[in-house]
């Protein structure tokens, strides 16, 4: 082939290619863009799996959307006191749970316009919200800083119930998840009420209820729109906002949230203005919840409540921090009062001008900032203006004082034994404050209503934040005369009447070879002499004469009484006579029960603090009175008569030996130890008591509706000085008590049951009267006295029987050469016979 024709051919084959390649070119673009195409739909369709299998992932473990038609939060258990008001919350969290039908409207539109605009329209995810808090969490990586939410109400709904406050992207994911699968379960209404009554508002407030109270101290439906307004700024950083110091970042926050709230149509532009203009008026410092000052009894309820339901169940119900139980208790605000004060005063009296009595508590210098540690012990006290502080410095003469919000002042009159870490209480005093003292003395007091067992006041001490030992129901302490009555009634139990003669004389009994011969003798030492009615030896509270009693019915007759009484436990007493006396140890809550079953004429009540407890959706889960009335319910009663309770309690004691103890009892306010009571001027019974040292002064009584029963002593017992009694010292307290409660008293006189006799006898002698009637005057000779049938006094005797009497009295006198009036002539002993004779 030539050059010329092998040119020709590879021209040729050139532009063959040439052509080829632009015949092919937009074929092969096509093909290559179908290509990418179809990478493009297969990339797509794996992000797709991807993310459909990362999301069915994501929620394989989610709770269940319908979980939230059941949901009850965590709700306070409320305290109510007698008359139905609230005296008290147990809580760890301040909550109240609203309706939707509660909630203020222009509060939702506040959280609505702060939180999620488009909440009545969206499905539970803001997509332009989602988009902008995606973009800014990406631009915020690695700075250590935090992404905004764009979470909308719902979602926020999903993380405080559900999810819980993770800060990461699956936490977020999960929650857009639950937010969906709620807005298919709950309506709008639902989902805005769950998040308005859950959502953490600082000051431990969960919910704007208890915001509203912990910030403004009001109900939601008094607050006023610029308070909404910034209740509605909390969600994002409540312990920021609520601090002075950023008091401007709040001002302008809740203005744009009021912005916001004029921008979306809610309020009007002067609304909007006049809010703006408003201070933010929030309460400064931690708002104190509402409480009776009743803390011993109150603790007393705590403390019952956890017994019976748990301090936290496991799913919350009913129990005592999160069960939102409600509580009835037998609390009387106005006795609590005149409890506290009535002992307080006792207390204050006896401890008189004797000096700082030391601190009431000590904390270490070595564990840092004393205030810090005060604040953290909760010590605090409710008296006239006192508070408690610590000792943070000494100098010479002189002492620094602080207080548990830091703030530290000069003490005008530091102890020379005072220490730095003392806890003290103090006064205001000029520029400074001034050393007071809690007495080292202390007791407890109780009131109880008879007919039921419900105890109306107690008073274990002081104060309950200086120290939660209640001295009413814990302090295990000898009760001395205040135990005779019961002495008295096993004595009238086994033979004997109020108008039986007793001697009062000295009695001694072998104890065995190590303790040898034990004597007793009446207060003051006195060996005592003759012979007297029973009454009189309980009016005037004689030792030997209660001891003859007790030994002639049998000691372990008188610990039976004791034990049936609920004085003592089984075997906590010992069949010795010093137990007659009030040698065993028991409570002040114990005593009035006791005293308490004497009123109800023998039937004695377990004393109870709590009536009922309903649970959160008001069911009776507990009541005290457990009584059942057949044809209470009106659908039950067939027209008949009324139905009526049984009686409370139960049946320790015969009712006429209750009564004629009470009966007696009454003598003993009238013209025996307790007299400073005569002057009440209503029908009262009662005991006094002084122990041995004297370390305990007791006064234990009252009347047919309330008994209160107190003990003033040192918790480590030791001698309060020889001028202490319990009619100089724990009367007292009891009359003060009536006189602040005065209009709780009916004045209603006690009632004898059926089977006893009043009968008209002279209390000196014992012997029946005729010729006389009972007068007002306590000294009257001739009372009324109450007998079991056939025990009273005969009217008469046959001459014969009289004789006989004199006879076998005479031959007794010859016989007793140490016996009463044997001093004297002959004629002298049988006048005496005489006289003897006659009684009956």
């Amino acid at each position: 082939m030539t050059n010329s024709e092998s040119s020709a051919i590879g021209n040729a084959l050139q532009r063959f290619r040439e052509t080829t390649h632009r015949i092919g070119a937009p074929l092969r673009t096509a093909w290559r863009e179908k290509r990418l195409l179809r990478w493009a739909g297969y990339a797509f369709f794996a992000a797709l799996v991807l993310w459909l299998v990362g999301w069915a992932w994501l929620a394989r473990d989610l709770p269940d959307a319908e979980t939230l038609l059941d949901y009850e939060p965590n709700l306070p258990s409320v305290v109510r006191g007698i008359d139905g008001e609230i005296v008290h919350r147990y809580e760890r969290e301040r909550r109240v749970e609203l309706q939707f039908r509660d909630l203020p409207e222009q509060l939702m539109n506040a959280y609505i316009s702060a939180e999620d605009e488009t909440f009545w329209t969206h499905g539970g995810i803001d997509a332009g919200g989602f988009i902008g808090a995606v973009i800014d969490y990406v631009s915020k990586i690695g700075s250590g800083e935090r992404a905004v939410g764009g979470s909308t109400i719902t979602q926020q709904v999903a993380k405080n119930i559900l999810v819980g406050n993770e800060y990461s992207v699956t936490r977020k994911l999960k929650e857009m998840i639950l937010a969906t699968r709620i807005e298919g379960v709950l309506s709008k209404q639902q989902i805005i009420t769950l998040y308005l009554n859950e959502i953490p508002l600082g000051r431990r407030s969960y919910g704007v209820q208890a915001a509203a109270r912990a910030y403004f101290d009001k109900d939601v439906d008094d607050l006023e729109l610029h308070e909404m307004a910034y209740l509605a700024i909390l969600p994002r950083a409540p312990e920021v906002y609520s601090r002075q110091a950023n008091f401007d970042t709040a001002r302008e926050r809740r203005n744009w949230v009021l912005a916001q709230m004029e921008d979306n149509g809610f309020i009007t532009e002067q609304q909007m203005q006049a809010a703006q203009a408003q201070p933010l008026g929030i309460i400064q410092g931690q708002r104190t919840e509402r409480s009776a000052d009743a803390g011993y009894f109150l603790e007393e309820v705590r403390r019952e409540l956890i017994e019976r339901f748990g301090e936290e169940a496991e799913d919350g119900r009913n129990s005592v921090y999160a069960g939102g139980l409600w509580v009835r208790t037998s609390l009387d605000t106005e006795m609590q009062d005149a409890a506290r004060n009535s002992l307080r005063d006792a207390m204050l009296r006896y401890h008189g001008n004797r000096g700082w009595a030391g601190p009431v508590a000590t904390l270490n210098p070595d564990n840092g900032d004393l205030t810090a540690q005060l604040r953290s012990s909760y010590l605090s006290i409710n008296y006239e203006d006192w508070r408690v502080g610590v000792i943070t410095a000494l100098g010479s003469g002189s002492a620094t004082i602080g207080f548990s919000d830091g703030e530290e002042y000069p003490l005008s009159n530091p102890a020379d034994d005072m220490s730095v870490g003392d806890v003290v209480v103090a006064s205001p005093s000029g520029n400074g404050w001034r050393l007071e003292t809690i007495p080292s003395v202390s007791g407890g007091f109780l009131a109880i209503a008879p007919d039921s067992g419900r105890i109306l006041a107690m008073q274990g001490g002081f104060d309950s934040r200086l120290g939660s030992f209640n001295r009413a129901t814990q302090a295990n302490r000898q009760p001395g005369s205040t135990i005779k009555p019961f002495v008295y009634a096993t004595g009238l139990d086994n033979g004997m009447t109020p108008a039986t003669l007793v001697p009062d004389s000295q009695y001694c009994y072998y104890q065995g070879a190590n303790l040898g011969e034990k004597c007793f003798t009446n207060f003051g030492g006195s060996r005592g002499g003759g012979e007297y009615p029973m009454r009189y030896g309980l009016e005037q509270s004689k030792n030997l004469m209660t001891v003859h009693i007790a030994m002639d019915s049998g000691m372990e007759q008188v610990i039976d009484t004791f034990e049936n009484l609920g004085i003592a436990g089984e075997g906590a007493y010992e069949p010795f006579p010093a137990f007659a006396l009030g040698a065993g140890d028991t409570t002040v809550e114990r005593m009035a029960a006791a005293y308490a079953a004497l009123v109800n004429h023998g039937r004695l009540n377990d004393p109870t603090v709590i009536d009922y407890v309903q649970d959160r959706d008001g069911n009776v889960i507990y009541r005290a009175d457990n009584r059942e009335c057949t044809g209470c319910n009106m659908d039950e009663w067939d027209g008949g008569p009324m139905p009526r309770f049984g009686r409370t309690g139960r049946q320790v004691m015969d009712a006429r030996t209750a009564f004629q103890i009470v009966n007696m009892l009454t003598g003993v306010v009238e013209r025996g130890t307790a007299t400073r009571l005569r002057d009440l001027d209503m029908p009262l019974f009662g005991k006094t008591g002084t122990s041995s040292g004297p370390t305990n002064a007791w006064f234990v009584g009252g009347s047919p509706d309330i008994v209160g029963a107190t003990y003033l002593g040192f918790d480590q017992p030791r001698n309060m000085g020889g001028w202490i009694q319990g009619g100089n010292t724990a009367a007292p307290i009891f009359k003060q008590f009536v006189q602040e409660t005065r209009d709780h008293w009916s004045g209603r006189p006690f009632l004898a049951p059926e089977g006893v006799r009043m009968v008209r006898v002279d209390r000196r002698t014992g012997r029946r009267v005729f010729d006389g009637w009972p007068s007002d005057e306590p000294t009257s000779a001739v009372i009324w006295e109450a007998f079991k049938p056939d025990t009273e006094p005969r009217r008469s005797q046959r001459q014969d029987e009289i004789d006989a009497m004199r006879e076998l009295i005479l031959a007794q006198l010859r016989r007793r050469e140490d016996g009463p009036r044997m001093q004297g002539s002959a004629g002298e002993r049988e006048d005496f016979a005489e006289e003897q004779g006659g009684i009956y």
